[in-house]
């Protein structure tokens, strides 16, 4: 199993969703960086379980502990350790899912990968729980792009059949993106809110979920960074994308809306603008041949909904080797939306934080 990802930012992810604890150690940051911890603290609110209905009842803070690489709160250049306990976990509501796999969860290829003895309790090492480590590990990593001029910023641009307003690709602001990421909620266009948690809520009565999408923008970046082939920023960003439980595509620009498309209408054209070139429009989404064009980066990404709902669902018994009814127990999310956009920014500023470290 593979838990560390980066190529001059390394970071290793440990932890189950039920241990004591969960974590990273991140490597190959530069030392001297004073972090504001207010705003990790912020960060790690926007990401944390049992706000709302729309979120798992779970209620755990996420107060991060640094252990090591942090001095008088700047950087020493050593590797930052951090920790957060796990205080509020019933590991008993997943005593059945022991022999009774859930549908579309990691739970049957884990046992067969691990001969059984992965730990199920809350999706063990595979639970979205481990995607707070990956939070905090992106709040630094803001906070370091921000002094590069790199501004990381996304919200929730559909769940289920509402949707939200979309950045403009070309002339998103840095102002914009702050904006949105300074919400509990976020989303451009405030009306969408309610509309978004009135589906969630009719999900969760049905005892279902729902998934949706999450566009996140990148503004700052130099022309040229990333390579062709097997470098390519789309391809680094969409490994640490992917490796957030949940996400199912990851695009960028018009994404799949190419396919049917023409090179009239689609080509990002030349222009000069303040002396400098730029581009007349970002369907690409910032990235040309693997490079940063000098357009903001904007990525898609789609989110499923989430496996462990209330409702029966079709399984087999992996002791007796039967077909069997699962009923889940536990507390989950309705909608993984809400609490992912913290995560998908802090998966694309690690990215890109790696990328400008060559």
């Amino acid at each position: 199993m593979s838990s560390v990802i980066g190529k001059n930012i390394i970071i290793s992810v440990f932890g189950e969703s039920h241990g004591e604890a969960i974590g990273c150690v991140i490597d190959g940051l530069p030392s001297g960086v004073a972090l504001d911890m207010d705003k990790i603290d912020f960060e790690m609110k926007r990401r944390a379980p049992g706000r709302d209905k729309t979120t798992t009842p779970r209620k755990e803070k996420d107060k991060v502990r640094i252990l090591s690489g942090v001095l008088n709160g700047v950087t020493t250049g050593a590797p930052l350790a951090a920790m957060i306990e796990n205080t509020n976990t019933k590991s008993g509501d997943y005593k059945n899912i022991m022999t009774v796999p859930r549908p579309s969860h990691s739970d049957y290829p884990a046992f067969v990968k691990f001969g059984g003895n992965n730990d199920v309790r809350g999706g063990g090492h595979f639970s979205a729980r481990l995607t707070a480590p990956v939070v905090f590990a992106g709040a630094v990593a803001k906070q370091i792009l921000a002094q590069k001029g790199i501004t990381v910023g996304a919200h929730i641009k559909r769940i289920g059949d509402v949707t939200d307003s979309c950045f403009n690709k070309n002339e998103v602001t840095a102002s914009e993106l702050e904006r949105v990421s300074s919400k509990m909620f976020n989303v451009i266009d405030d009306g969408a809110e309610a509309k978004m948690r009135d589906e969630i809520e009719k999900y969760r009565l049905d005892q279902n979920s729902v998934g949706g999408e999450i566009e996140c923008a990148a503004l700052g970046l130099p022309v040229g960074l990333g390579g062709n082939m097997f470098d390519t920023v789309e391809g680094r960003l969409s490994q640490i994308l992917f490796g957030i439980p949940a996400v199912k595509g990851v695009s960028f620009g018009l994404g799949f809306d190419f396919a049917s498309a023409d090179g009239k209408a689609v080509n990002d054209g030349y222009c000069v603008k303040d002396g400098e070139v730029k581009t007349l429009t970002n369907n690409n989404g910032g990235v040309l041949g693997g490079m940063t064009s000098g357009a903001p980066i904007i990525v898609n990404v789609a989110i499923k909904p989430t496996p462990s709902i209330a409702a029966p669902q079709p399984s087999v018994n992996l002791d007796t080797m039967e077909n069997a009814t699962l009923e889940i127990k536990g507390r989950h999310d309705p909608c993984i939306l809400p609490r992912a956009v913290s995560v998908v920014e802090a998966a694309v500023a690690l990215g890109i934080l790696d990328i400008t470290m060559e």
